[in-house]
């Protein structure tokens, strides 16, 4: 269900996307409009549910996780799912899980120092009750992480 967002709402949005750290004043000298105003629209994106938080960009490689890994889970029921995704969700590594339709009952991202961090990782989740087996997928690099792309062509606005 899409909410009621108006254009200035989207505009605030494009920019938060960009930018979480952008504060009120900096986004309304962009928007020539009020710093109450931004922090008012803000606020009631957030009762709404439209904003459901604000995060920021870590540079893993810099804090020592360089090895960057997605983990196909086969699960052996599928209403076994939600029970393994808690496990799953409590290894720090995992920065991203989702439950999946085809072979895989379940995919995720791992963020791990190297291959023997990798393999830990793997195992434990490989002993969770429910998992007959995994498949992982060492990634080469990131060509694209872009979160503004699909808001801006969603709603017709041009950064």
């Amino acid at each position: 269900m899409i909410r009621t967002i108006d254009e200035v709402d989207k505009r605030i949005l494009a920019l938060l996307i960009e930018d979480a750290g952008l504060t009120n004043k900096e986004i309304a000298g962009i928007l020539n409009v009020s710093p109450a105003t931004i922090h008012l629209r803000i606020r009631k994106m957030h009762q709404k549910g439209v904003i459901k938080g604000s995060s920021i960009a870590i540079d893993y490689d810099v804090v020592g996780y360089t090895l960057t890994c997605y983990i196909a889970i086969i699960i052996g029921r599928t209403k076994d799912s939600h029970e393994i995704m808690k496990k799953i969700s409590v290894i720090p590594e995992v920065t991203m899980a989702n439950i999946t339709t085809g072979q895989f009952g379940a995919f995720c991202k791992v963020r791990c120092k190297n291959t023997e961090h990798l393999k830990e990782i793997i195992f434990k989740m490989n002993s969770i009750d429910g998992v007959q087996r995994t498949e992982s997928m060492i990634s080469l690099e990131e060509t694209v992480n872009d979160k503004s792309r699909l808001f801006n062509h969603a709603f017709g606005l041009n950064n």
